[in-house]
């Protein structure tokens, strides 16, 4: 299965998932392209550094759909079967939704449908829940919405701070989505991806 990762930021995740398909443990992949919508965005070194090709598209005052449309192009470019967002901080147009249907998952910090939206952990945090996590869900055309796939909860220690909290999550992230790539790509034999193995 061709992958295509779109990044805003460091990449933590987006390494993560190129290094498991490296590895050999999400077999039968690959990651074909890393888009940023960031020229400065830290996770287009670490790609490179890695032998993937990257690109940078960037909005430039367009509308949404017309960004997506050139992201749609690149990649229909690299022939990308599974598109995962991975600190991806644009909302997609519902073009672009129903474009990729169920080809499109992400991986939030928390457990959706609790504390969508940024800062999830410092929101979970100042809500003073005892367990929070990471949820890794099909995109829909609404913000950290769509059917989940995957969950894995981390508690809230004593001592954590909001950052320690974070930090913590962040480490399941990492493995809660190679786990949800893994299960996809074992779904994909019958050349399309759905829900039907939730």
């Amino acid at each position: 299965m061709k992958i295509g990762i779109l990044i805003s930021g460091r990449g933590s995740n987006m390494a993560a998932i190129i290094d498991a398909v490296q590895r050999g443990e999400i077999r039968d992949s690959e990651v074909a392209i890393v888009i940023s919508d960031k020229p400065d965005a830290t996770g287009l070194a670490k790609a490179a550094e890695k032998g993937v090709p990257t690109a940078v598209i960037e909005r430039r005052g367009r509308s949404r759909e017309e960004h997506d449309r050139e992201i749609a192009a690149k990649i229909r470019e690299y022939n990308v079967e599974l598109i995962c967002l991975a600190g991806y901080m644009r909302l997609l147009s519902g073009w672009f939704v129903s474009e990729f249907a169920n080809r499109i998952i992400n991986i939030h910090p928390s457990l959706l449908p609790a504390f969508p939206g940024l800062d999830a952990q410092r929101q979970a945090f100042e809500a003073g829940t005892k367990v929070t996590g990471c949820t890794v869900h099909f995109v829909d055309e609404h913000l950290d919405h769509g059917d989940v796939i995957l969950q894995r909860e981390v508690p809230r220690l004593d001592g954590d701070t909001a950052e320690s909290l974070a930090d913590r999550i962040l480490q399941q992230e990492h493995l809660l989505y190679i786990q949800a790539i893994k299960r996809l790509v074992a779904a994909n034999g019958a050349d399309v991806i759905d829900n039907s193995f939730l």
